[in-house]
């Protein structure tokens, strides 16, 4: 992200898995009182004592896990903070820009293996690492395992996303490697793990790896990566999957002129080339203006084969960084149900939108008339499914709605 972040804001294995439907049920039961209407506000939950970067929920956990950049996970119980972090690894990792620690997962057997994942920057890598919750169930283990370290050669654009999919698997979001305009070519290369999405299966094991590539991955046979699932992003900051349908939301953030929402069908999603950095949003980077402040060989415009965003808002508008966020599932607010809420960094500017899948794959894209605090982080939702919105300024807060 020239991001977010800029202010201070990127052999098969015995036991693998398959491709399952609905690895494990992620929400807890409904309100017992939905309510009506479609006019949102926020109500602040709490703060934490650095940039939000996240709200997350183990399956079936009413609690809700905060990630803060610089290094800790903090936990909130019925809206309460808990006084000790749940982990803390600020000591091993570079936070600060576009660093940090960016991601959070949980198992979907979270209740009986006590696993979730994380993802961090160093100063020459992004990390995906394996931690287990201790016997009190309010405080992780210490250490923490790595899974999968990729080499990146600048500090911005370091994505750090991660989701488990209906079928089990923990899907990853890298970013380009940082620098301007792609300039590794790293996205459209299916060899590197940067600028794309990666699909590993955490229950398996290929050998001397701590992860197995699904079978079903696009490059599994040979021409690219194993791990790589979708290529051509250059930083998928915040993306995620409708829970009820499997439908994946990919906000990618653009270089100089457009950002980019994404909307790839569940069953439609293996393979697929989002573009960059042969385009930015729908125009060739090798004819528009700014050439997407590329430099050297530029690849011809061709979209064939290309996957083109559903819905772009320019640098014109105000709008700098993308933040997309999720569909809302939760019972609460019946009028928000089916939307992907989503807005920007610059947040104040852009304000809070929603957009809905039409079966022509086209989206329904509306401005909910809701202002924002600046620098948002994220839009995520808990175990009930209700989002919260969290904020470099350290805040969290409910999306609600009523009458």
């Amino acid at each position: 992200m020239r991001l977010l972040l800029s202010v201070v804001l990127g052999l098969s294995a015995c036991g693998g898995n398959t491709d399952v439907v609905d690895a494990a049920p992620v929400r807890l039961p409904g309100c017992e009182t939905p309510i009506a209407g479609g006019t949102l506000s926020l109500r602040m939950v709490g703060r934490v004592d650095d940039a939000a970067m996240l709200v997350a929920s183990p399956p079936l956990d009413p609690r809700r896990f905060v990630v803060e950049q610089s290094g800790a996970i903090r936990i909130f119980e019925d809206d309460a903070l808990l006084p000790a972090p749940f982990l803390d690894v600020s000591h091993q990792i570079v936070a600060g820009g576009e660093r940090g620690l960016l991601g959070l997962a949980f198992h979907p057997q979270y209740a009986t293996t006590g696993q979730f994942f994380i993802f961090y920057t160093t100063s020459t890598a992004n990390v995906v690492a394996r931690c287990t919750v201790s016997a009190d169930r309010n405080v992780a283990n210490p250490a923490c395992t790595t899974v999968l370290s990729i080499p990146d050669f600048a500090g911005n654009h370091n994505g750090g996303m991660m989701e488990f999919g209906k079928d089990g698997f923990l899907y990853i979001g890298t970013g380009d490697g940082g620098g301007g305009g792609d300039p590794q070519r790293t996205a459209q290369d299916p060899n590197r793990l940067l600028g794309k999405i990666l699909r590993i299966d955490v229950d398996g094991r290929d050998m001397g790896k701590e992860y197995a590539s699904p079978p079903t991955n696009p490059y599994v046979a040979g021409g690219g990566a194993p791990e790589v699932f979708i290529l051509g992003l250059r930083n998928p900051w915040r993306w995620s999957f409708d829970k009820d349908t499997g439908d994946l939301w990919i906000g990618d953030v653009g270089q100089g002129q457009v950002e980019e929402l994404t909307v790839l069908r569940a069953g439609e999603q293996l393979g697929k080339n989002l573009g960059w950095s042969i385009y930015e949003g729908a125009s060739c980077c090798m004819t528009q203006g700014d050439r997407c402040s590329q430099t050297g060989n530029q690849a011809a415009c061709n979209p064939t084969g290309l996957v083109m965003p559903q819905d772009k808002h320019s640098h014109a508008e105000g709008w700098i960084s993308i933040i997309a966020g999720e569909v809302y599932r939760g019972t609460c607010y019946t009028d928000m149900v089916g939307w992907h809420f989503y807005t920007d960094y610059a947040s104040q500017n852009a304000g809070l939108w929603k957009a809905r899948l039409e079966a022509d794959n086209s989206l329904e894209v509306v401005h909910t008339g809701l202002s924002l605090p600046n620098g948002t982080a994220s839009i995520h939702a808990d175990s009930r499914g209700e989002l919260f919105l969290t904020t470099l300024s350290n805040h969290i807060y409910h999306i609600e709605a009523g009458p």
